[in-house]
């Protein structure tokens, strides 16, 4: 099995060739903007690291949010590409899930991991997982004074790059809680792990963004023509 994942969802860009199950070739780079013209040559590196050519591809991972509207756009319409030319099933993974999996298992024993990820506007977009890293909430855009509501019952770790911010909005109401020594944004090393974990979707099932709120730009009703 030979699986490309990439990430272009939050503030980074990063793209890992996994062989037989095995991370082969990875690359990453921190960037607020750019993924568009950075994902695709980072591709080509990790391939050729890889001693692989496109055609030599079994499977496609990518994030799916939520995230940048923008981000997101560029690594889903890149995966759709790749998918639809090479005819490989391509697998969707949230930037909730790729994050919470960052947390060593040792630091979530026995409690809950919150993912807390910058939405850039005043609210997070966050998730609650079980120590295993099973979904115990829907991902949602939640204001910082409503994560009390879902983070009574016992130990509390929180990641992601949103996590500081978390971590001081329970302290203000008596919540415990402590930060994961942990990545906090995702990145395509683990979103093929966790690709590689699960059945593949069918050729031809695309996976479609997750978006927690419409992005800031909207066209308007009437497409933005001047009215009379």
């Amino acid at each position: 099995m030979k699986l490309l994942a990439f990430d272009t969802a939050t503030t980074g860009c990063s793209a890992a060739l996994f062989l037989d199950g095995r991370m082969a070739a990875h690359r990453a780079a921190a960037m607020a903007r750019g993924q568009s013209e950075a994902l695709m040559p980072m591709i080509a590196e990790v391939l050729a690291e890889g001693g692989c050519s496109y055609g030599d591809l079994d499977a496609l991972a990518v994030t799916v949010g939520p995230g940048a509207f923008t981000g997101l756009r560029i690594g889903l319409s890149a995966a759709h590409g790749l998918a639809l030319a090479l005819a490989v099933p391509c697998a969707g993974v949230t930037t909730l899930e790729a994050v919470a999996h960052t947390v060593p298992e040792a630091a979530r024993a026995g409690g809950r991991v919150l993912v807390a990820l910058d939405s850039k506007r005043a609210d997070l977009y966050v998730q609650m997982f079980d120590e295993n890293l099973t979904p115990l909430t829907e991902p949602a855009a939640m204001m910082t004074a409503a994560l009390a509501e879902i983070a009574v019952g016992g130990p509390l770790v929180i990641v992601g790059d949103a996590a500081p911010r978390a971590l001081e909005a329970l302290a203000e109401v008596g919540i415990a809680a402590f930060g994961a020594d942990a990545p906090g944004v995702p990145d395509a090393a683990v979103v093929g792990e966790i690709a590689l974990a699960r059945a593949l979707p069918p050729v031809g099932q695309a996976p479609g963004p997750i978006y927690l709120r419409p992005p800031d730009a909207i066209r308007p009703k009437d497409g933005g023509r001047l009215r009379p």
